[in-house]
C-alpha cells in the first residue's frame, strides 16, 4: 500500500506545489523510506530520458511565432482567489481582463517555449525562469496582497527562509502588489511582487550561497537581473526593459541601505 504522501511527492518533485508545502515534503523524505525510495526513482528516470534519448530543436518558424507572442502580449491576470482588488486602497488589479485570448495565449507559449529549449548549464536561471512562469498562472502571484510594508514583511516571517527589505515604490512608478513563497536555490524564497505600467516584475529573495549566479540573463523573453546586498541574493525578472529592471535594483539597494529593520 503507497504512503498516503506519495501523491506530494510527485507534485513536489514536478515543482508543483508552494514552498512551505515543499518544506513540509522535504522533512517527510527524512523519515519515509517508501517516498525516498519514489523520489529516487523519479531523479533516476528523469535523467535517463535526459541522457538516452534525443533532443530535437523546436523549428525556427515555432520559436519565431512562439516569441512574437511573447513580445506582444499583455500581462497575465491571476484571478481573484481573495477579493483583495476591492477594496479602496488596492483597486482594480492592473492585469484584470488579461487572462482571456493573447495573454493566456502567451503563457502557454512560454511554458511550451522553456520545455523545448535545450538544457541549460545554470540551473538557478532555469528555476527562476520556472517559477516566473508558473506565478503568472492562474491563483499563483500574490499570496499576501498589500502594499504596505508592514503588512508584507512580517507575513514572510513564517512563510520564507528570509526577510528582505520591502518597499513600495508607487511614487517612482514601482507599486508594491503583495508578495509570496516560493522555492528558489533549495530554498523558501520571499518574493516581491510589482506592477510597473503593464508588466509585472517578480523580485525573489533567498539566502546568499555558493551557487555561480549571472549578473543578467535573457531567457524565454523575460530580462533577469541579478543582485546581492549582504547575506540575501536578489533576482528581479519581468518583460519589462532593462533599464526598468535597473531602476528598480537601486530603488531597492537605497531603500536596504537605509532601512534598520
Amino acid at each position: 500500500m503507497l504512503c498516503p504522501d506519495s501523491l506530494r511527492v510527485q507534485a513536489y518533485f514536478d515543482g508543483e506545489i508552494d514552498a512551505v508545502s515543499a518544506a513540509d515534503v522535504e522533512r517527510h523524505l527524512e523519515h519515509c523510506a517508501e517516498c525516498r525510495e519514489l523520489y529516487q526513482g523519479l531523479k533516476q528516470t528523469r535523467e535517463t530520458i535526459r541522457s538516452e534519448l534525443g533532443y530535437f530543436r523546436a523549428p525556427q518558424p515555432l520559436r519565431a511565432r512562439l516569441e512574437q507572442l511573447l513580445d506582444s502580449a499583455d500581462v497575465v491576470e491571476r484571478p481573484a482567489r481573495r477579493r483583495w482588488f476591492a477594496s479602496g486602497s488596492i483597486g482594480r488589479p492592473f492585469w484584470a481582463g488579461a487572462l482571456s485570448g493573447i495573454g493566456m495565449s502567451a503563457v502557454a507559449a512560454a511554458l511550451v517555449l522553456f520545455m523545448l529549449l535545450p538544457m541549460r548549464a545554470a540551473p538557478l536561471v532555469d528555476d527562476v525562469v520556472g517559477a516566473h512562469l508558473r506565478s503568472l498562472m492562474p491563483e499563483h502571484l500574490i499570496d499576501v496582497a498589500s502594499s504596505d510594508r508592514h503588512t508584507v514583511k512580517p507575513w514572510f516571517a513564517g512563510h520564507a527562509d528570509v526577510s528582505p527589505s520591502v518597499a513600495d515604490f508607487e511614487s517612482q512608478g514601482y507599486r508594491l502588489v503583495g508578495g509570496r513563497a516560493d522555492y528558489i536555490n533549495h530554498q523558501r524564497s520571499a518574493v516581491l511582487v510589482y506592477q510597473h505600467g503593464a508588466h509585472v516584475i517578480n523580485v525573489f529573495t533567498w539566502a546568499t550561497a555558493p551557487v555561480e549566479a549571472p549578473h543578467d540573463a535573457t531567457r524565454n523573453g523575460y530580462h533577469l537581473l541579478f543582485w546581492r546586498v549582504g547575506d540575501i541574493a536578489y533576482c528581479a525578472i519581468s518583460d519589462a526593459a532593462w533599464d526598468e529592471l535597473r531602476a528598480l535594483e537601486q530603488l531597492i539597494r537605497e531603500h536596504g541601505a537605509s532601512d534598520p529593520s
